[in-house]
């Protein structure tokens, strides 16, 4: 069965659609607020110049598509919001009302991919006022939790007699910067500290109580490598110091690049 061909929207429900363009372009006027490509600026100025003149118009995008760093958090963090502008439907003679706008959410660095996914799945379809609302109550929320969490934690390890251990992973291959990525940025949640190193093979040093560890490995293999095949998530513990450790690392990091730089310096030294 053959898909139905969209055609353009009406003139009227088309300066809609564009006049949402207009407002975040006056919402979010500094550089880098706003994301919205040279095509889709073209396109804006045809259609707009097409509304005053709704003649035949061929090979109009069935969207426009722009970006949007939402701040949460009195603007300290920021989410970006990709928005999907329709400019097409199935009926131009039924239609009444503007089609709904679409959003996703890029993964910032301070969540997870299944927690943007959770985010996600309530945005609002309609107004993108309520739709932004709904983004940043939701993330403010998600990033009270989080430190509420660490607040408890970090008063659970004070009062905790756990020893501190140091544990060393081996990866037969660690390449994927954002797998690295949320081994580092998880960590601080954990009260872990240490670094990661990229290769074949890839080593990750941990310090901590042995519970933390073994609950920070568990979310990582459990969510950050939730799209990874169970044969691929291969690591082994290769040593585990234990007795009277202390913490030589002040925080959690990758060392991959300044190590490149250190055997550069050598070489060239």
């Amino acid at each position: 069965m053959a898909l139905e061909r969209l055609a353009t929207l009406p003139a009227e429900i088309m300066e809609s659609q564009l006049s949402i363009i207009d407002l975040l372009a006056a919402m979010f006027p500094s550089p880098g607020e706003l994301e919205i490509s040279e095509s889709t600026m073209q396109w804006v100025e045809i259609l707009r110049d097409w509304c005053q003149d709704p003649v035949s118009i061929p090979d109009v995008p069935s969207v426009m598509s722009l970006v949007v760093a939402l701040p949460i958090v009195d603007g300290e963090k920021t989410i970006q919001v990709n928005i999907s502008v329709p400019l097409q439907c199935e009926d131009p003679e039924t239609i009444d009302q503007p089609p709904p706008l679409r959003y996703t959410l890029r993964q910032p660095d301070w969540m997870t991919k299944a927690e943007v996914a959770d985010l996600a799945v309530s945005i609002p379809s309609g107004d993108v006022l309520e739709a932004f609302e709904y983004i940043q109550a939701e993330a403010s929320c998600f990033l009270e939790n989080k430190q509420v969490m660490k607040s408890q934690r970090s008063e659970f390890l004070e009062n905790s007699q756990e020893p501190i251990v140091r544990v060393w992973f081996y990866f037969p291959s660690l390449s994927t910067r954002k797998k690295r990525d949320d081994m580092v940025n998880l960590a601080p949640g954990y009260s872990l500290t240490g670094f990661v190193l990229a290769g074949k093979p890839g080593v990750l040093c941990l310090e901590g109580t042995s519970p933390d560890i073994d609950a920070y490995m568990s979310f990582i293999k459990t969510h950050s490598w939730g799209d990874i095949p169970s044969h691929q998530k291969k690591v082994s513990e290769r040593f585990r110091q234990t007795g009277n450790i202390e913490r030589v690392f002040s925080g959690m990091e990758e060392i991959t690049d300044s190590l490149g730089e250190r055997g550069a310096a050598r070489q060239s030294g």
